[in-house]
């Protein structure tokens, strides 16, 4: 109750190092609970593959329009492709602590759900390297869904993206990853 109505009591103090928090597993962090990037540079060089998936839901009119390639700003699904291309080709500059991947293959591909008036975007990403490439994958989807968003977005402002998540990974001392395929909806 010391602090001043407005102001942040913790402004300016380290955060308390609490007991609990076990920070071992957690590759970004170091001993004492700082976000570092961490140090690839003796990891063996392997296969790596990641699959990401989003969507994106618009108003019936919005949907008719992507559909038939008549919206204002032209085509969307080839625009939002390419800004999903290239925004997982510079994931190292949108994402503070990941390393900048060669990536071999990127494509972003784009399906229309007519029952559900939704776009499913698919990002794969992939790499002969020391770290994986799922933030690629995940940083493409969301570019790609922003994109179908500003294509479309003087018909329907309420446009709504989600279910953004990692589908698979494989690759790496982690191995293999795949998510369930019901889960997100």
């Amino acid at each position: 109750m010391g602090a001043k109505a407005g102001k942040d009591a913790t402004a300016g103090r380290r955060p308390r190092q609490d007991a609990a928090l076990d920070t071992r597993g957690l590759t970004h962090v170091d001993a004492a609970g700082r976000a570092r990037m961490v140090d690839v540079g003796e990891k063996e060089v392997t296969a790596r593959r990641a699959v990401a998936e989003g969507r994106v839901r618009f108003s019936a009119r919005a949907f008719a329009l992507l559909r038939a390639q008549r919206l204002a700003k032209g085509d969307a699904l080839a625009v939002a492709r390419l800004a999903g291309i290239q925004a997982g080709k510079r994931t190292a500059e949108w994402i503070p602590l990941c390393h900048a991947v060669p990536l071999d293959h990127l494509d972003v591909e784009i399906v229309l759900r007519p029952a559900s008036r939704e776009a499913e975007v698919t990002a794969t990403a992939a790499a002969r390297w020391t770290t994986g490439v799922e933030m690629e994958a995940l940083v493409a989807v969301c570019a790609a869904c922003l994109a179908l968003y500003d294509m479309a977005k003087a018909v329907d402002r309420g446009i709504e993206i989600g279910g953004v998540r990692l589908l698979e990974k494989s690759g790496g001392r982690s191995g293999t990853f795949r998510a369930d395929r019901g889960r997100a909806g």
